[in-house]
C-alpha cells in the first residue's frame, strides 16, 4: 500500500475548496493539499442554501461564523416554505425543529392525530418553535429559547471565503486545464495530471470536484451513473439573480409550477432565484416565461440553464480517487441538500482516510454508507411529488401516480395507515422531517398509537393547548429576523 502523503482536488467551487478546507485542517502537517481549478470552467454555483448539518462542519474545520456570514452576505435559515405542492393554494413550512414531544411509544403526530380526530384543529407547525419563528420572520441566536438553523449565502463569496481559509492552512492552487490523466498500468490508480500550462502533478490520493464531467471518476476510471430519472423526471434549472425588495426571509421558498417547482433564497443584499423543471413538460421558453413573471425585483443576471440527470456514481469511491458534489451525483435542490451531501461525503472519507494507502475495507464501507444516504435523501425527495392532491397538469398527473421505490412505499403506507414513523440510525431526514412534508401535503394518518388515549380529554386538551403557548410566548420575545442580521452580521459594505 502506498502511504497517503499527497492529495490533488480536481476543480474548485463550493465542493472543492470545502474539500481544501477539511482535509487541510484535519491533515495539517501529515498531508500536502494541491488544488487544481481553471477559471475559463465556469461553476454552477447555485447551491445557496444549507441545512443544520453545516453549523457542526463549521465547527469541525473552524470557520468563523459571523465573518463568514459577513462576507458572504448570508441570511439565516429556519426551514422551507412548500407552496401548492399538495394542491394550489396551499402552503405548509418543512422547519428544522422538534415538532413538540417525543415519547416512549411514538412522536407527537400521534397526539396530534388524536386532537384533529377530535376536533382541535391546530395546526401542526404550531408546536414547533422553528416552524412558527420562520412564519413570524423572527431570528435570534440565545439558549432560551435555542433555534435550529442554517444559511443562505452567495456561493460564490462562499468559495473565496474557503479558499483564503484554506491558503491558510497551507493549501496551494494552481490554475489551469487539464489534458490528460495518467494511470498506472497495473493497477489503474491515477497518478498523475498533465495541464495545459505544461506543470505535471502527480499524487497519492485525488478528489474529484470537477462538476457533472467527472474528469476522474467517470470519464478516466469508468465508475458508471445510476440513473434515478424514472422517480425524479426534472431534468433542467434555470438560474438568476434579481434584485432585494422586500425584508429577507428566515426561510428558502419553494413553489410548486406547472411542470416542477421555483426556488427563492433571500440573502442580505439580492435573491437567488430559479426554477427546476422537467424538459419531458415544458420547452425552455416556456420555463424562462414562467420563472421571470414570478419574479419579485428586477434580473440582475440573465436565466442561465443548468441540464442535469439525477442519480449517483455507482461507486463515490473508486481506486484512488473519491468525487465529490456533481461529479458524485446530483439530486435536485428540493431540500438542499447538495452541500450537505459534500460534508457528509467529506466527514466520511476524513473518518475512513487512507492515510497508511488505500485498503478495500475502506473502499467498501465508504461506498455502502454512500449507497444508503444517497437512496434515503432521494426517497425523501420523490415524496414530495408523490404526495401532491395536484391533477391540474400532466406533470403532476405523473408524479401522482407513477411507481415508486418499495422503500418509500412502504414508509407512506406505515404513516397513513398508523401514523408511525421507523428510520434507520443514519438517515438524514428524521420523524419531525417525513411528518411536517406528509402532513403538509394533506395526509392524515389513520390510526395513531392506542397509549395517546391514556389522557383524559381534559388532561389532553390543557396539555396540546398549554404547549401551543409555550411556543407562541417563546417567538413573542424575538427580534425581527434583519433586525438580528443587522446587529449580528450585516454584510461587508
Amino acid at each position: 500500500m502506498q502511504p497517503i502523503k499527497k492529495l490533488v482536488i480536481i476543480g474548485g467551487g463550493t465542493a472543492g475548496w470545502l474539500a481544501a478546507a477539511a482535509v487541510g485542517k484535519i491533515y495539517q502537517g501529515q498531508v500536502s493539499v494541491t488544488l487544481i481549478e481553471s477559471d475559463a470552467i465556469g461553476v454552477v454555483g447555485v447551491g445557496e442554501a444549507t441545512i443544520p448539518t453545516m453549523l457542526a462542519f463549521h465547527k469541525l474545520i473552524g470557520i468563523p461564523e459571523v465573518e463568514m456570514m459577513r462576507a458572504t452576505h448570508a441570511t439565516f435559515k429556519l426551514g422551507i416554505n412548500f407552496k401548492d405542492w399538495g394542491e394550489i393554494g396551499e402552503d405548509y413550512i418543512h422547519s428544522f425543529g422538534q415538532v413538540g414531544r417525543i415519547f416512549w411509544a411514538g412522536e407527537f403526530q400521534h397526539f396530534w392525530a388524536r386532537a384533529k380526530k377530535n376536533g382541535l384543529n391546530i395546526p401542526f407547525g404550531a408546536y414547533c418553535l422553528e416552524h412558527e419563528a420562520a412564519r413570524a420572520e423572527k431570528f435570534s441566536i440565545s439558549e432560551n429559547p435555542a433555534l435550529n438553523y442554517a444559511f443562505h449565502f452567495d456561493a460564490g463569496l462562499y468559495a473565496k471565503f474557503l479558499r483564503k481559509f484554506s491558503e491558510g492552512l497551507g493549501v496551494v492552487r494552481h490554475e489551469g486545464k487539464i489534458e490528460r490523466v495518467e494511470q498506472d498500468v497495473e493497477s489503474g490508480f491515477v497518478q498523475r495530471l498533465h495541464l495545459d500550462s505544461g506543470l505535471t502533478i502527480d499524487a497519492d490520493f485525488f478528489i474529484d470536484c470537477s462538476g457533472f464531467r467527472g474528469l476522474l471518476i467517470e470519464e478516466t476510471l469508468k465508475t458508471g451513473y445510476e440513473n434515478w430519472q424514472h422517480w425524479l423526471p426534472c431534468d433542467s434549472a434555470l438560474a438568476v439573480q434579481t434584485a432585494k425588495v422586500k425584508p429577507a426571509t428566515p426561510y428558502t421558498t419553494s413553489t410548486a409550477r406547472e411542470f416542477g417547482w421555483q426556488w427563492r433564497i433571500p440573502l442580505q443584499n439580492r435573491t437567488g432565484n430559479g426554477l427546476v423543471y422537467s424538459s419531458q413538460y415544458a420547452d425552455r421558453i416556456w420555463a424562462e416565461k414562467t420563472l421571470t413573471e414570478n419574479l419579485e425585483g428586477e434580473m440582475l443576471t440573465a436565466p442561465r440553464l443548468i441540464q442535469f440527470t439525477t442519480g449517483r456514481r455507482k461507486l463515490g469511491w473508486h481506486k484512488n480517487c473519491v468525487a465529490l458534489g456533481l461529479a458524485s451525483g446530483f439530486l435536485e435542490p428540493l431540500e438542499s441538500t447538495s452541500i450537505h451531501m459534500v460534508t457528509s461525503g467529506l466527514i466520511r472519507f476524513l473518518r475512513l482516510f487512507p492515510l497508511r494507502g488505500v485498503q478495500r475495507v475502506l473502499v467498501d464501507e465508504y461506498n455502502r454508507q454512500s449507497k444508503e444516504e444517497a437512496e434515503s435523501i432521494r426517497d425523501f425527495i420523490i415524496l414530495h411529488y408523490h404526495a401532491t392532491r395536484r391533477n391540474d397538469t400532466e406533470f403532476w398527473r405523473h408524479v401522482r401516480t407513477m411507481p415508486v421505490p418499495d422503500s418509500l412505499r412502504h414508509r407512506i403506507d406505515m404513516f397513513t395507515q398508523s401514523g408511525m414513523v421507523f428510520l434507520g440510525g443514519d438517515e438524514l431526514f428524521r420523524t419531525n422531517g417525513w411528518t411536517q412534508v406528509l402532513i403538509g401535503q394533506g395526509f392524515t394518518p389513520e390510526n395513531y398509537q392506542p397509549i395517546v388515549d391514556n389522557m383524559s380529554d381534559m388532561e389532553f386538551r390543557a396539555y396540546m393547548t398549554g404547549f401551543r403557548d409555550h411556543v407562541a410566548n417563546n417567538i413573542s420575545r424575538l427580534p425581527g429576523h434583519e433586525e438580528f442580521i443587522a446587529q449580528y452580521c450585516a454584510m461587508e459594505k
